[in-house]
């Protein structure tokens, strides 16, 4: 039987002891340790809450299907690790056992097909699983949506599954909020590319809709103090900054704290999302299967309706931050080199690709055409040259060619794919799973080898190996490079794309190589230079 979903707590839990500024950010301890299983974990929410509900106190548990993804984190052992595929329910019972809370912070926007079929189904498989493992709570995170009217299929699918928890037989706090500010996340990157690439900006009347933006710092809060949370609630909350916006506002502010020159916004009377949302893709490192949802879901206002979240949870004592300071501290997060996670981080449990690897027996008997590099680098070893290949794309570039990368890039983009826009999470160092261009880190070994798998639109699957090794007995040091191109096509368009693409390789690779032996020399002479100085 579907329990009311309109329920208010009897009595109002404590202020809580949450001191943060603007500039600090201080998780206090939880009263009631819980025993907390966060599904998403490796998505951008999920990865900032889990080391925050550590410092709380709180057990975690996180499900994800690839569990090597989480080696380099830096709480991956303070954690218990379980794989989970909701697609299946492969290792979800197993997961929930002994479990207090769930957070379930996993989606499948952008991954193409029915999306809301998709949701809708792992939602329902997920609340059956919690209701029969005896979990006492859900946390759930959607979006801001105005009631009453016709939504997008982003935000209906949203809605549609806050619905399914809270109509489940285990108490469920799902929360609605707007665009969420910070280093890394979607909305961000959506308006910091639209700002900094267009001074004057033609732009659909969807510029005009009333948005109530909120930080990622302020996001974590609340989902922190849900597990902390006393009373028996079953219900909806709005959450946002309690600053209302317009979108064109939004584009305006951020020009004016990154010290850009003025921008100037002009709203057309035309709604057009689906080409406001390949125009966005256009200029945004956003692939356009997550431009157009979000776009659409921009054609109404995002503000909350009432503010009963202050009954169950206060805000933070210092206060919410408004707009511009989450811009800052953005800003901030990312010349500080500290981005923990990014928009482009997986769903974290749905449509996550699992590919074989390259060398896998899955690929015996097919065509695999691959382009292999080695040279003997002199007068550096390996830990000298792994700075080069690790730093990789992105602002780094690829060392050859960079027209060719470049006009490669703008064909993916206008195919539908990543392009080279999407760069990296940080400039210098990675981990498993983080983006690389139009590329994705599929394996890592420190100061030893990478594994880059392709995101690019192709008709196949490709990988991009580098290894180094120290040079046994080679005078003044030296080190031993490898470099892998592996291809493995998909019928006849995949053969007809290698050899397409087969003699510009034969530049483009050894080039590759060439300059980063180059780059690797030249870093060494900087820092012997500095060091004798």
């Amino acid at each position: 039987m579907n329990r009311p979903t309109t329920h208010r707590p009897t009595t109002k839990r404590p202020n809580p002891e949450h001191s943060r500024t603007p500039d600090d950010e201080i998780i206090r301890k939880t009263h009631t340790p819980r025993r907390t299983l966060v599904l998403g974990a490796t998505g951008y929410i999920g990865g900032r809450l889990v080391p925050r509900l550590l410092q709380a106190g709180h057990k975690v548990r996180v499900g994800v299907r690839r569990p090597e993804k989480l080696k380099q984190v830096p709480w991956a052992a303070d954690v218990d690790v379980r794989t989970v595929d909701l697609d299946s329910g492969r290792g979800l019972s197993e997961s929930l056992d002994d479990i207090d809370t769930v957070y379930y912070l996993v989606h499948s926007m952008g991954s193409g097909g029915d999306f809301e079929a998709h949701e809708a189904e792992a939602a329902t498989r997920f609340a059956e699983a919690a209701a029969s493992a005896g979990v006492t709570r859900v946390v759930y995170l959607g979006g801001l949506h105005p009631e009453g009217r016709e939504l997008s299929k982003h935000m209906r699918s949203r809605a549609n599954v806050g619905r399914i928890l809270l109509d489940s037989a285990v108490d469920a706090i799902v929360f609605n909020a707007g665009i969420i500010i910070g280093s890394g996340s979607a909305s961000f990157e959506m308006i910091r590319h639209l700002a900094t690439t267009l001074r004057w900006m033609p732009a659909p009347d969807w510029v005009s809709n009333r948005v109530e933006p909120l930080s990622v710092r302020d996001a974590l809060y609340y989902l922190v103090a849900a597990d902390d949370v006393d009373e028996t609630i079953n219900r909806s909350f709005d959450i946002g900054s309690r600053q209302i916006l317009t979108y064109a506002q939004v584009m305006r502010t951020f020009a004016e704290v990154a010290g850009l020159k003025p921008r100037h916004v002009i709203a057309l009377p035309l709604p057009a999302p689906t080409l406001s949302g390949i125009w966005v893709g256009l200029v945004t490192p956003l692939p356009f299967s997550l431009t157009l949802p979000l776009v659409q879901s921009l054609q109404e206002d995002a503000v909350a309706s009432d503010q009963e979240i202050d009954a169950v949870i206060p805000p933070p004592e210092s206060g919410l931050i408004g707009f511009a300071d989450a811009v800052r501290l953005a800003l901030r997060r990312e010349v500080e080199g500290a981005v923990d996670t990014n928009w482009d981080a997986d769903s974290g449990g749905l449509d996550e690709a699992a590919l074989p690897l390259p060398n896998d027996p899955q690929w015996a008997g097919r065509r695999i055409y691959c382009d292999e590099r080695s040279a003997t680098i002199t007068g550096v070893t390996a830990a000298e040259v792994w700075p080069v290949i690790e730093g990789i794309g992105g602002a780094n570039g690829w060392y050859s060619w960079p027209l060719a990368w470049k006009i490669r890039g703008v064909w993916d983009k206008a195919v539908g794919g990543a392009g080279l826009n999407r760069g990296r999470r940080l400039p210098d160092t990675l981990r498993i799973g983080d983006p690389v261009d139009w590329w994705r880190v599929d394996e890592l070994e420190p100061n030893s080898r990478l594994l880059l798998r392709a995101e690019m639109k192709v008709s196949g699957y490709a990988w991009l190996e580098f290894e180094v090794t120290d040079s046994d007995g080679a005078s003044g040091g030296g080190c031993d490079y490898h470099q892998t191109a592996t291809f493995i096509p998909s019928g006849v368009r995949g053969r007809l794309y290698w050899a397409l693409v087969a003699p510009f390789h034969r530049f483009i690779f050894p080039a590759m190589a060439k300059n980063i032996a180059a780059e690797a020399r030249r870093r060494a002479q900087s820092d012997s230079a500095f060091i004798r100085s």
